[in-house]
């Protein structure tokens, strides 16, 4: 078969409106469900329908029965003693940015973790601190217990600061879990589309910036007071410059060595993670190293460093959350369960998809948000994921969760026996840990020269989201985000680019006109695109466009001529104006031009009435008496709806109200591609009527166009003037007079 034949295709088929087509093409009757019935099936019980939501509510037992274990075991075991290790190291770093001692983010790497392993749907992400989450809790907790004397968030005045500021962590932890299952109980997992990628990347990068100017308190071995609300980042800067000369010279160098170590073994592992069969566990080492020299040369007592501590050995009992953080904590609660579960769900999709396997939002909710009660319950605070540490359980071969229940189980052997070596570890170690894993979102500042190239209202909601949470904070920053967000979606359907079409010459195809050379485009026709949905927003917005693709205001040029034929009625009635064999015989002044502002608007929006009047006028042609009305060369309009989603109530009117100026002054409407559930909510709403009929509507563009082009066959030659026959009579003025029955266009002569 040649090349040529092989690229082309021939469909011979009847020219379809929307009404032939259902003629010829029975529809299928489907019986749709009423919202009684729904609600029947969702109370209904079965075997299966129990089976499946058992399988649902517990995943483990969807994954646990087909579980290899010569294949996957050991795989498990390595990566979860890797992640572990990581795992105890972040537990400790990221509850310096709850504002709790360090002994308590081992907590929050063990406990959830228990949970999710039963209820989670990921396979590998590694669920525990994330470091936004654990300073959003430090945010609330600095401002409900801030350093200095201050309100309380506990009524027990013989508690400590770090005591009050733990209930407040567990508390706020605890209404976080509450609001993500509740979402997850109303099945409201596609609340994180609301997140896009831009927003999240613009989110996280202003965290990092709280998050590293949180760190270099103890970087410098410094006393600054934890500030809340907004611009605290600028008040926290100023008290760390104001008190720089006091800086601890022991914490800035040990500091300064962790960084540039670990960044350089990171960059060693990245540049060579295909050869390397387990990422080197960097942190791990320097930790053990600083820990021991820490201990050996007594920095405490030597260099007045700021160590980790007395780490709580072993667990403690239950406590109950508090109300009164509750009450003062609500709003930022529900922010960190959005962040939480978004960042979360992202990083487990990308996951599944890599591995192929299904994730379910709702599900994922409910895993979180009952790991999140249930470690808060255990003074624990609040968790996600972490993204470095869910690639090092999935890059080290985990496979399921059970990496993630032994990870957990090196946070427990921590906790209740070797805490202990782990008490002379300076804080400072830690802080430069989390500046040093920060080079990740940091470096998300390189999406801008790209998305300003690609999308720059996308790179607007990066930047205005980046600004708000740095100022702002980060609860006031993601509700500014998602509000510059939903008024970028509203601007792009408001304000749509709506474009003239044009058919490609030898093809069925139709295309913007300004963006192709060879086109066709027939005399009198046009074709209107609008690539969204019309509703109450953008209906005006919608009626301009159409107005200046066709060239003229339907509604002026219709009123200009219901004036144009009182003015004629009216002469004729005065006898200033007469109609003979030649044409209109003027015996007045004339008229003169046609003005807006006269008569009745209403009944000039009305169609053209031409009872009284015993010829019918062609208004391109000269009219009688001097009266001027705008002359079109427009016969035909072709609206593509084929982008057009859903046409709500209150656009309508307005769209109904467009095209009967249209079909008022002879200029035929046609509709393409229209949507099968658009076109019943037409029919449902009595859209149609004696003016807009059904049939203007066609299956695409070229059936359209050649309907148009039978019905007006000479619409692709240059307009010419009208031939004379039996029914015409020429006269001085070049007009011609015809009668009601034979339409043709008169006028008269100025006398």
């Amino acid at each position: 078969m040649s090349g040529p034949a092989v690229n082309q295709y021939v469909v011979a088929r009847p020219l379809y409106s929307e009404d032939s087509f259902k003629e010829d093409n029975a529809k299928v009757h489907r019986c749709h469900k009423s919202m009684l019935d729904h609600v029947k099936l969702y109370f209904s019980c079965s075997k299966q329908k129990a089976k499946n939501a058992a399988f649902t509510l517990f995943p483990i037992a969807s994954w646990l029965r087909v579980y290899q274990v010569k294949e996957w075991l050991f795989g498990d075991i390595v990566s979860g003693i890797s992640t572990g290790l990581v795992a105890v190291l972040q537990g400790l770093a990221f509850a310096l940015l709850a504002s709790v001692p360090p002994g308590y983010g081992l907590y929050s790497a063990f406990f959830p973790v228990l949970i999710y392993f039963f209820l989670g749907t990921s396979r590998h992400i590694s669920v525990g601190p994330f470091p936004v989450l654990s300073l959003m809790v430090g945010s609330v907790v600095t401002k409900l217990v801030p350093d200095a004397t201050g309100p309380s968030a506990n009524s027990t005045e013989e508690m400590s600061i770090e005591e009050k500021r733990v209930i407040v962590a567990a508390s706020v932890s605890f209404l976080v879990g509450i609001f993500q299952l509740g979402l997850g109980l109303l099945q409201v997992g596609f609340i994180v589309i609301y997140l896009s990628e831009t927003l999240i990347s613009g989110f996280t990068t202003a965290a990092a910036i709280h998050i590293l100017v949180s760190q270099m308190k103890f970087i410098f071995g410094l006393k600054v007071p934890g500030f809340s609300g907004p611009f605290a980042i600028i008040s926290t800067l100023e008290s760390i410059f104001t008190q720089i000369t006091d800086s601890n010279v022991a914490d800035i160098v040990t500091s300064i060595i962790v960084i540039v170590i670990v960044f350089i073994v990171k960059e060693i592992n990245d540049r060579y993670k295909a050869r390397l069969p387990v990422p080197i566990p960097i942190e791990v080492f320097v930790t053990i190293i600083a820990c021991g020299v820490s201990y050996g040369f007594d920095f405490k007592t030597l260099y007045e460093v700021d160590v980790v501590g007395e780490i709580t050995k072993g667990y403690q009992m239950p406590v109950a959350p508090s109300l009164e953080v509750f009450q003062s904590s609500a709003m930022d609660a529900f922010s960190m369960a959005i962040v939480g579960f978004a960042v979360a769900f992202s990083v487990a999709k990308v996951y599944s998809v890599k591995h192929d396997y299904v994730i379910d939002g709702n599900q994922e909710l409910i895993a979180f948000g009952v790991s999140n009660i249930f470690c808060s319950s255990f003074k624990g605070f609040a968790v996600s994921t972490a993204l470095s540490r869910s690639a090092v359980q999935e890059s080290t071969g985990g496979k399921t969760q059970i990496a993630g229940l032994i990870s957990a189980l090196l946070a427990m052997i921590t906790t209740v026996a070797i805490g202990f070596l782990l008490e002379p570890l300076q804080k400072s170690v830690l802080g430069a840990l989390v500046v040093v894993n920060l080079k990740g979102m940091l470096m998300q500042v390189r999406e801008i020269p790209y998305l300003w190239r690609k999308d720059r209202p996308d790179c607007v909601v990066w930047l205005v989201t980046f600004i708000a949470s740095v100022f702002l904070g980060l609860d006031l920053g993601l509700a500014v985000g998602l509000g510059i967000e939903l008024v970028t979606v509203v601007f792009r359907t408001q304000f749509p680019r709506c474009s003239v079409l044009a058919n490609i010459k030898g093809t069925d195809v139709y295309r913007d006109r300004k963006d192709y050379v060879r086109i066709y485009e027939p005399e009198g026709v046009k074709i209107f695109r609008c690539p969204s949905p019309i509703f109450f927003a953008n209906i005006e917005f919608f009626r301009e466009k159409l107005i200046a693709a066709v060239g003229f205001n339907p509604l002026r040029v219709l009123r200009k001529r219901n004036k144009a034929i009182r003015k004629i009625k009216k002469l004729l009635k005065k006898g200033e104006l007469q109609i003979t064999s030649k044409g209109f015989f003027c015996v007045g002044p004339g008229a003169g031009d046609v003005s807006e502002d006269e008569g009745n608007i209403e009944e000039l929006d009305q169609p053209t009435n031409f009872e009284d009047l015993p010829v019918q006028i062609n208004w391109n042609a000269e009219l009688p008496a001097t009266i001027q009305v705008p002359k079109i060369d427009l016969h035909s309009v072709i609206l593509d709806f084929g982008a057009v989603s859903f046409v709500d109530i209150s656009a309508l009117k307005g769209l109904k109200m467009s095209l009967k100026e249209l079909i008022r002054i002879d200029v035929e409407v046609y509709i393409v591609g229209c949507d099968c559930n658009v076109l019943e909510k037409l029919e449902q709403c009595s859209f149609f009527d004696d003016e807009i009929k059904s049939s203007i509507f066609y299956l695409t563009h070229h059936d359209a166009m050649l309907h148009i082009l039978q019905k007006h066959p000479d619409c692709h030659e240059e307009l010419k003037p009208a031939k004379v026959d039996e029914h015409t009579v020429q006269h001085a003025g070049g007009g011609s007079l015809r009668n009601r029955e034979n339409a043709v266009p008169i006028s008269g002569t100025k006398f």
